[in-house]
């Protein structure tokens, strides 16, 4: 069989098949045209979940006749010259506008600054018609209609318009928080609109406009840096959580990526304290030399590569642990929410109203007290009795203490505050200062136990069992070298390895809290591990395992009865603790209702 050239309409149909994958993919590429060009307003519309329509409209630079002329040819680009070391752009293949004329009908109107008329290009199915003028805005305006009707085969492989069209709504979503300077509308006939008004350097404001406002009252600023390497962005206190992975933003240099170093960082980094099945809300940004990474992996350059991907795995694990730890702890205001709905059945807004149209008397109130027999009313009298009792503390000096200290030290004031009843032995109520706390008591407990195996485990070296014989395990060359670099890091955790010949380690200790362990299977999982992130962290998580179970036996039980100062000594370790916020499991530990809150129930706000 004699080899032949292919036509360059193939050939741009078989480059399609990589770069145009749906319609989201044609979405992606335009807008990020759009971006490298400089515009300030990009507006989306969409037919048929993209199949149908995918028009962008921008402000950018535009283009004119010639360049419209070398556009829509492969590997044709203004973005790059001579080197692939010093990407700065979104677009750089010169794929996206050929492929995408090879498998559907495709149109550019473009008029460059200064220019006094426009012009216009099409190509439909590879067949390219010449620039003729036209009139036009600054900026482009590209037409996608039908699309892959030039490859029949390709539409039978899309899912429903609906879906297609969620998933442009999602590239829209990433492009936005990327670039809260430029402002977003994402319009068709079968969605509603969305518009993202620019927020310049307001990043957090953009990232509310797409992740909620709940997220700017449940994000914690990470800004970290390691050998150049620099990360920012805001992360989700555990508490504030999702049922899947779609609110996870990650960056490179600006680009928007789905990367599994990346996410499996993230995954990492909120290891304990988010329930199975429960996903972090993040949104992070790495920046570095472009030479450091690289970007042109495939051709969709939603996958990337680092030089060093160790570096960038733990400098995303410690800067959002170190996050956690400094402000993770707090209670995620959706709690407060679904407590006071839980707390208001039958309760509504009409309700409220129809008192507030109301002069308001004594009797008309909605908290006046109830009628009751005068011999069981709350007199004065039977009321003061109430002053004779001593509220729970967890001070140890409230006897002989001035006035003045004691208001200081009031357990109150704690952010916590302090303990004033214990509920179906198992919650803790306590009062705040603008607020109540209800803990579950064996869920903190629980945590802090742990926190303190955990201490443990990293401040002296585990218990070990010896082997009577040591297991040899057989492994590729490569993979024994990889595990003897870090042969002292296992022996940190309990694990001692050692060579045995050119293609085997001999196994002599293993961690005891391990118990009976297939040695032969753990040692072949570090491996791989190694292999693939250049870390060895499944060892160290399988010991946090452990730790983590032997703490929930070992905590206090829900149907324990507690003291007020056992309480209040449980609040102000919690207090001290990190990552108290959350169970072993990820579940909260406690629920906090602010008094405005309180008050809106009762409808006094």
């Amino acid at each position: 069989m004699s080899i032949k050239q292919l036509s360059e309409t193939l050939i741009n149909q078989i480059a399609a098949g990589e770069v145009i994958e749906r319609p989201s993919s044609a979405a992606k590429e335009l807008i990020e045209n759009a971006i490298d060009a400089g515009a300030t307003r990009i507006e989306i519309a969409t037919a048929g979940g993209g199949k149908g329509l995918v028009r962008i409209s921008d402000n950018g630079c535009g283009m004119s006749a010639s360049d419209l002329e070398l556009a829509i040819r492969r590997h044709c680009t203004s973005k790059i010259s001579t080197t692939l070391d010093d990407i700065s752009t979104l677009g750089f293949r010169g794929e996206a506008l050929p492929s995408i004329g090879s498998v559907a009908k495709l149109t550019i109107t473009s008029r460059q600054q200064g220019a006094q008329e426009g012009a216009i290009i099409s190509v439909a199915g590879g067949k390219l018609s010449p620039v003729r003028p036209a009139p036009s805005n600054t900026g482009t305006i590209v037409e996608v209609r039908d699309l892959f009707f030039a490859t029949p085969a390709r539409l039978k492989f899309l899912k429903t318009e609906k879906a297609e069209a969620a998933a442009i709504t999602d590239v829209v979503k990433r492009m936005a928080i990327a670039f809260p300077n430029i402002r977003f509308v994402l319009s068709g006939t079968d969605r509603s609109t969305l518009e993202f008004p620019a927020t310049g350097d307001d990043h957090l404001a953009r990232m509310a406009q797409i992740l909620g406002a709940d997220f700017k009252d449940n994000a914690i600023e990470i800004d970290a840096e390691r050998e150049d390497v620099t990360l920012t962005g805001f992360a989700g206190v555990p508490t504030f959580n999702r049922g899947n992975s779609a609110h996870q933003y990650m960056f490179v240099n600006g680009r928007p990526v789905q990367d599994k170093l990346l996410l499996s960082a993230l995954r990492g980094a909120y290891a304990e304290t988010i329930p199975h099945g429960r996903y972090p809300i993040a949104v992070l940004s790495l920046q570095l030399d472009p030479a450091l990474v690289d970007v042109n992996v495939h051709p969709a350059k939603s996958d990337v590569r680092f030089r060093d991907p160790g570096l960038i795995r733990g400098l995303i694990v410690g800067a959002v642990r170190q996050a956690l730890t400094r402000e993770g702890d707090r209670a995620s205001t959706t709690g407060a929410a679904q407590m006071m709905s839980a707390f208001r059945p039958g309760y509504s807004p009409s309700t409220v109203r129809s008192y507030a149209s109301q002069a308001w008397t004594p009797a008309s109130s909605p908290s006046r007290p109830l009628s009751m027999p005068n011999d069981l009313a709350l007199h004065e009298t039977p009321q003061s009795q109430f002053a004779d009792i001593t509220m729970p503390t967890a001070r140890t000096d409230t006897a002989g203490t001035s006035g003045d200290s004691a208001g200081a030290n009031e357990p109150s004031r704690f952010p916590l505050g302090a303990a004033r009843a214990q509920v179906h032995a198992n919650y803790i109520v306590a009062q705040t200062e603008d607020g109540l706390v209800i803990v579950d008591q064996h869920a903190a407990h629980e945590r802090l136990v742990f926190e303190e195996i955990r201490k443990a485990l990293h401040s002296k070296r585990p218990a070990s069992q010896v082997l009577l014989i040591p297991e040899i395990v057989d492994l590729p060359e490569e993979d024994c070298d990889r595990l003897m670099e870090h042969a002292e890091s296992f022996d940190s955790m309990g694990l001692a390895i050692e060579r045995f010949g050119p293609g085997a380690v001999a196994v002599r200790e293993t961690p005891a809290m391990l118990g009976e362990v297939n040695v032969q299977g753990l040692v072949r999982q570090l491996a791989d591990e190694i292999a693939e992130w250049d870390t060895a962290g499944s060892l160290a998580s399988k010991l946090e395992y452990v730790a983590a179970t032997m703490a929930c036996h070992g905590s206090v039980r829900a149907g324990r009865r507690m003291r007020p100062e056992e309480m209040n000594a449980l609040l102000r370790q919690m207090e001290n603790t990190p990552g108290s916020g959350q169970c072993n499991h990820g579940r909260p530990t406690y629920i906090e209702l602010k008094l405005s809150d309180i008050e809106k129930l009762f409808g006094r706000s």
